[in-house]
């Protein structure tokens, strides 16, 4: 298995944390976001190799980060060639555009890198091996108002997705998909195929969302905590309950 954390954007809503600092590289209890995600990754059996994927404004932080890091698994920094929002090729290009660059035929963790998370990976990719299935990672939420601002799955009983829909007006139900994915190895390829027929090449729920019309996708409920830290508000408030 091969993992990518996509940490190429420029998290302008976090201005002006970000503006000199990829939000992957925000402290929280004086570790930076990217190291959390690395730990977990690092207790994935079969896991061998992750590809960090950022921008020419972070590349050479991320470089620097790297020879700092503990990591059992091997990390390779990308940088995708990209400067600024008015030319970023958006999460799915960037997942592409490592797919290329690395020639990945493999099963594919991705992940976002401002992830900030407390369930237990080893746990999702033993639940992706049971099922055998191209997989997504949900929680039930419990802020009905703010389902909007998330990718929302309709689920059966058995946790195959039945509905996928990034930040829907009106949400059909209150599980919410986190950056966390998980796809079989004969899923690399349709990457291409996704770009290829025109899709929107942002948001990485987007794929998932197109996919499960072609295959059966399965859900992951995890047990823990997932922190969408979007706003400095919303980091400064991340920060207080971890450091307190």
């Amino acid at each position: 298995m091969k993992a990518i954390i996509l940490a190429a954007g420029y998290a302008t809503r976090l201005y002006p944390l970000t503006l000199h600092k990829s939000k992957a590289l925000l402290p929280i209890n004086k570790k930076p976001i990217i190291d959390y995600i690395i730990e977990e990754m690092n207790h994935v059996d079969g896991l061998d190799e992750i590809y960090v994927v950022t921008n020419s404004r972070f590349y050479d932080q991320f470089l620097d980060w790297a020879k700092t890091t503990t990591s059992r698994v091997p990390i390779c920094i990308l940088d995708d060639g990209t400067t600024d929002d008015s030319n970023k090729r958006g999460a799915i290009g960037d997942i592409s555009f490592v797919i290329e660059q690395k020639k990945i035929d493999d099963e594919l963790m991705v992940m976002a890198g401002d992830n900030f998370f407390t369930y237990s990976l080893r746990d999702y990719v033993d639940f992706f091996h049971e099922k055998e299935r191209d997989c997504v990672c949900v929680k039930v939420w419990e802020d009905d108002t703010s389902l909007s601002q998330f990718g929302i799955a309709l689920l059966d009983e058995k946790g195959m997705v039945l509905d996928i829909e990034e930040k829907p007006k009106h949400p059909k139900s209150n599980t919410v998909v986190f950056a966390a994915y998980l796809y079989k190895k004969e899923t690399v390829p349709l990457f291409d195929t996704y770009l290829a027929e025109g899709n929107k090449p942002d948001a990485p729920g987007n794929f998932p969302a197109w996919l499960y019309h072609r295959k059966e996708v399965y859900a992951y409920t995890f047990s823990g905590e997932c922190y969408d830290i979007g706003t400095p508000e919303s980091y400064h408030e991340v920060c207080k309950i971890f450091e307190g």
